[in-house]
């Protein structure tokens, strides 16, 4: 049976930059893009509303794909828009495909058939997150502990609350990669304010990615969330991507994190 919702000469549900980069960090972006696909139409919105972050991670992409060069990392992106499909939420989830984003109705998400959901799980979830997989195999086929790290932003004012909080480190039960990049920057970065587990946290629902590839692998994982207008441009997102770059790579140049996770391989070169 032919595809039912991504029509012929569409862009694929996924790209994966720097493929065969060095890097043992495997970064994502799930929310990197607000296309929709033409069967969908605009799903009832104006054109204006996909300007906005209930429909993608203003600034996200752009910061993922200069720290993927960076580090000479590997980068999978997600082009389409959230508001299709959340590649962050499992597929019975209903803010995967949500009615509301936020306080806006998303009027071509009501209603939806089993068909038109299975459609969407088929043709946009799955070969994304067989994307991240396929990259995360090839790191761990060099003997490497990958480090899966995935690149979001926040709106400032959320449902009329202001947040002022300048970078999220996110975890579920996993914590190492987040202890490190927290202590790191705060002790780095002593202007920023950064938090561990805001604006969201493991009950919001948002570390589905890192539970599906990174928990099964047992490897260090971190959710990372930039407040969006510190990257709405291409400044703030060059300055965002150097500052992700040297905290990433001092983790890995060693502290407690590195030692901890060289001793799941028994092999020092995992903290290389």
């Amino acid at each position: 049976m032919g595809q039912t919702l991504l029509a012929e000469g569409e862009v694929d549900p996924f790209e994966t930059v720097n493929r065969l980069g060095e890097s043992d960090v495997c970064l994502v972006c799930e929310h990197a893009g607000r296309r929709v696909p033409r069967t969908l139409g605009r799903l009832g919105l104006a054109d204006a509303g996909f300007d906005r972050h209930i429909a993608w991670d203003i600034g996200a992409e752009a910061v993922s794909r200069k720290l993927s060069e960076l580090l000479d990392a590997p980068l999978v992106i997600q082009p389409y828009s959230r508001l299709v499909y959340d590649c962050n939420r499992p597929p019975d989830a209903p803010s995967a495909m949500p009615e509301v984003s936020e306080t806006t109705a998303i009027p071509g998400n009501r209603n939806l058939s089993a068909a038109d959901r299975k459609a969407r799980v088929e043709e946009i979830y799955l070969p994304f997150h067989a994307a991240v997989g396929d990259v995360l195999d090839e790191i761990e086929a060099r003997k490497a502990i990958p480090l899966l790290v995935t690149i979001h932003s926040f709106t400032p004012v959320y449902k009329g609350a202001r947040r002022t909080l300048d970078l999220g480190i996110l975890h579920d039960a996993d914590s190492r990669l987040a202890d490190d990049l927290i202590e790191l920057a705060r002790r780095h970065e002593p202007n920023l304010d950064v938090r561990r587990n805001e604006p969201y946290g493991p009950a919001d629902g948002v570390t589905h990615t890192l539970l599906v590839h990174a928990g099964p692998r047992g490897i260090p994982n971190a959710m990372i969330e930039i407040r969006n207008d510190l990257i709405a441009g291409e400044a703030g997102q060059q300055e965002w991507a150097e500052r992700l770059a040297r905290l990433i790579t001092a983790v890995q140049a060693g502290g407690a994190g590195a030692r901890r996770w060289a001793a799941l391989s028994g092999s020092i070169g995992a903290a290389s």
